[in-house]
């Protein structure tokens, strides 16, 4: 049975919290930036910090740690939801946007999808455009994560909501017995490699002011730049090979981060299965996209070509979502190879979308030993992954995903088809929003204005969905579910 009243009294820190950030952007607004839209952020939040105080006092005495899977379940996939209204205010009242369009930028932000409905960012207010920034950070690695991080209450309780929230097959692994202090530990990761990311941009060339913002979005693996010719602004591809370092990172699982840094021993990257296949999987697409670059004559010099898609398949194999180089006017070919890396995705545990390459892998073995058991009847083969045998839980559990991920896919493709979209712009629209990637292909090459209000709230829903890997969202929707 659910009980709403543990889902609101949660609700309330995600509400707080975005009225903490909210105000601290008016302050910058007013104190730093001098950009006179502190009343964009300041009155939505003072107003949300009031109403979360209310849901606090009112609903004080209910007992977090009761709380069920399907309270995480709900509760995640609402956090996204509201976090998402509310984030949305001050871009409605900024940008002059209608609300869908708002509403969209916000998620887009949140679930580090990238995709944007916003023109003309070079002239727009400095605050407005780190808060955008921001948002992307702070939705990198989930609010959820963050809830657990600041709720030692949820010690006992608090592991629901992290698998609710973390994405990946394999849910279990946590880096300490307690539950707030794995999420203390990974956000105290991501926010090093933030640091770190900030200070090569600034080396790079970068502004200071950039740099931050960019290190949000490429350490989320997010997409959102400052300037409407994205990491192109600069003209520098040594900021490309630096962006290309930083997004593989947040593509890489936080937990093997922490690993690599608390034993202080780098070959544990190369040990671990899913990131060696996922830097094979880079190198081998990046060679591909360059040779049909080269022989389409989109570039003469090699370096360059390499350069551009290298960049390119970890931008979007990561979900990162970064442009340069006019990638939507590359042969048809081209585009569709980049699609392909956004279904793949990065390492689970990361802030990367995509169906995750652990998964891929294991399909992959599946398909190898389902052949080798045609060709040997009687033999018996197991499946491992990092050497131990994969349950059957778990394989059955990828199978699903990919189903759903499919079918997803040409749902939503249909539904966006329907509002007056051509195929290959709403595919790859879709694409970019179930895979939280950012860019799309054909109408929606520049940006997402060309999509009726109706296409971007199935967009919107296609985020969150693929934000929380399809199971979290569609487990409200089953009978099941709401039974007692």
């Amino acid at each position: 049975m659910i009980n709403w009243k543990i889902t609101l009294r949660l609700l309330a820190f995600p509400i707080i919290w975005m009225g903490v950030v909210q105000l601290v952007f008016a302050a910058l607004s007013l104190f730093i930036f001098k950009d006179r839209v502190i009343s964009a952020f300041l009155i939505p939040g003072a107003t949300m910090i009031s109403v979360a105080l209310v849901l606090l006092i009112n609903l004080r005495k209910t007992d977090l740690t009761a709380a069920t899977f399907r309270d995480a379940l709900i509760y995640a996939t609402v956090t996204w939801i509201i976090a998402g209204m509310l984030g949305a205010i001050p871009i409605l009242v900024i940008t002059g946007v209608n609300f869908s369009d708002a509403v969209f930028e916000s998620i887009s932000a949140l679930t580090t999808t990238g995709a944007t409905v916003l023109s003309g960012l070079d002239n727009m207010p400095a605050s407005f455009l780190l808060y955008r920034q921001f948002l992307q950070w702070m939705g990198g690695l989930g609010i959820v994560i963050f809830v657990v991080a600041i709720l030692p209450m949820l010690n006992i309780g608090g592991m629901k909501l992290l698998k609710a929230e973390t994405p990946g097959p394999i849910k279990d692994e946590k880096l300490t017995p307690r539950v707030a202090s794995t999420a203390h530990y990974l956000w105290g990761v991501y926010l090093a490699i933030t640091v770190l990311c900030t200070l090569a941009y600034y080396a790079g060339g970068m502004s200071f002011y950039d740099a931050i913002a960019h290190a949000f979005t490429t350490v989320s693996t997010g997409g959102f730049s400052t300037h409407d010719a994205s990491m192109w602004y600069y003209h520098s591809h040594l900021l490309l090979w630096i962006a290309n370092v930083f997004m593989l990172a947040g593509a890489i699982n936080f937990a093997l981060h922490f690993k690599v840094a608390h034993k202080r021993a780098i070959t544990s990257y190369y040990h671990d299965e899913e990131t060696r296949y996922f830097i094979y999987i880079v190198v081998l697409l990046s060679v591909l996209l360059t040779t049909m670059l080269l022989l389409k004559d989109s570039y003469s010099n090699v370096l360059e070509a390499f350069s551009f898609s290298t960049f390119h398949i970890i931008s979007f194999i990561t979900s990162t979502g970064y442009g340069a180089a006019g990638f939507t006017d590359w042969p048809a070919e081209a585009g569709f190879l980049l699609v392909i890396a956004g279904y793949l995705g990065g390492c689970a545990g990361s802030t990367a979308g995509g169906n995750k390459i652990i998964r891929n892998i294991i399909v992959g073995k599946m398909i190898n030993n389902n052949i080798k058991q045609l060709l040997h009847p009687r033999a018996i083969f197991t499946l491992k992954y990092q050497g131990s045998p994969v349950k059957e839980d778990v394989r059955h559990a990828i199978m699903a995903f990919m189903t759903f991920a499919v079918c997803s896919s040409l749902l939503f493709t249909m539904l966006l088809m329907a509002t007056g979209l051509d195929f290959w712009s709403a595919f790859t629209a879709v694409a970019a929003c179930v895979n939280v990637l950012g860019p799309g292909f054909g109408e929606v090459g520049a940006n997402f204005q060309p999509v009726s209000d109706t296409g971007i709230w199935i967009l919107s829903v296609a985020m969150i969905v693929g934000r929380l890997e399809y199971f979290t969202v569609f487990a409200l929707f089953t009978h099941s579910f709401w039974k007692k």
